[in-house]
């Protein structure tokens, strides 16, 4: 290879640790009323990733009657005006009640059309305000691009849309905000200028892509890790994308350790992840795995048997569009799938 990559551990003691008492901390408003909002991000969540309509209604309606209190949504899931629905139900929970996050996509990365996206995504949840608005992806698309192509702006920078997500702070119409797939050299790049910090950072972490490193950065430095895709490969968009790999929930080792505690796969996963600290955010439509997915919060494991998960790490990252974008994502971080990378080192 042309290039000798950096190991996590490098890139996070080169890039990182010099900016971290830099941005200020974020205040959470208060709600317009008396009524106190939840003080923090709940340990686990719905995922609405890949929910399609009406699908998506009702799960947000079962999972509130399970006990979920924390839903993950984004404008780019194209469905946040059926999920809207379902909290606008006379059987949903109070405005204060819950935690819902979403997402500003990459074609809304202009200063000018960040509010205007919030907006959109406030009308369409029919909720006055956001506990979590995060920027999607460290890459800014031009907007209106009437063939669909995707085009990078090269004009607008990560800086340029976080300061315009301050002002939404500022104008409390979210709580809180914060990044979703960022490498260590651009959460290096956003922290160094931030005027408020990210509360949390969302990014794909697993059994079979742990990244141990870079999760304890972020919980040593009071940034939440959310955990999107933490059932690994369940996820149908990633079908056979390694074949070499088993379906996570029938690996012999998750199925003999989910035996040992009397709980089925999904739920010892889930529970591995909130225990190493991230919260996680499975996504389903249906109620028996929306119930099961629940039941994680009752299991937990001893200190040898978190050391043998470590183990089972397989550097394998499933949500990569690198090769698609034309970009370099997720530089440094320990996986060995980013194909696009590796092609341009050859």
């Amino acid at each position: 290879m042309g290039r000798q990559m950096l190991s996590t551990a490098a890139l996070l003691a080169v890039f990182l640790p010099r900016c971290l008492a830099t941005p200020a901390e974020q205040s959470p408003l208060q709600e317009p009323s008396s009524k106190e909002p939840i003080p923090e991000l709940p340990h686990v969540g719905l995922g609405l990733w890949n929910s399609k309509a009406e699908d998506a209604s009702n799960a947000v309606q079962f999972a509130f009657e399970a006990g979920y209190i924390h839903l993950d949504s984004a404008a780019a899931y194209s469905n946040e005006e059926y999920v809207g629905r379902a909290l606008n139900s006379s059987s949903s929970p109070p405005r204060h009640k819950y935690w819902i996050t979403s997402k500003l996509w990459n074609d809304h990365h202009q200063p000018k059309l960040v509010r205007p996206a919030l907006e959109k995504t406030l009308k369409d949840l029919q909720v006055p305000y956001l506990d979590l608005y995060l920027m999607h992806w460290p890459v800014a698309f031009l907007p209106n691009q009437k063939d669909g192509r995707t085009i990078i702006d090269q004009d607008t920078s990560i800086h340029d849309t976080w300061s315009a997500m301050e002002d939404l702070v500022r104008a409390n119409l979210t709580r809180y905000i914060g990044v979703s797939n960022f490498s260590p050299r651009q959460l290096d790049n956003l922290l160094a200028k931030a005027d408020i910090r990210p509360i949390a950072h969302e990014f794909e972490t697993h059994p079979y892509l742990q990244q141990l490193e870079f999760v304890d950065w972020h919980l040593r430095n009071n940034i939440t890790v959310i955990a999107y895709s933490p059932l690994a490969n369940m996820n149908p968009t990633y079908d056979n994308k390694y074949p070499d790999l088993p379906p996570i929930l029938k690996d012999p080792f998750w199925t003999d350790l989910a035996s040992k505690k009397n709980v089925t796969p999904a739920q010892a996963i889930l529970a591995w992840g909130r225990q190493r600290g991230t919260t996680v955010i499975p996504k389903s439509v249906h109620e028996g795995r929306i119930i099961e997915n629940l039941g994680s919060l009752n299991v937990s494991f001893t200190e040898e048997e978190m050391r043998l998960v470590m183990e089972q790490d397989k550097r394998t990252r499933f949500n990569n569009p690198s090769k698609g974008w034309g970009v370099e994502l997720f530089e440094g971080l320990d996986d060995g799938t980013n194909r696009f990378m590796m092609q341009q080192e050859l």
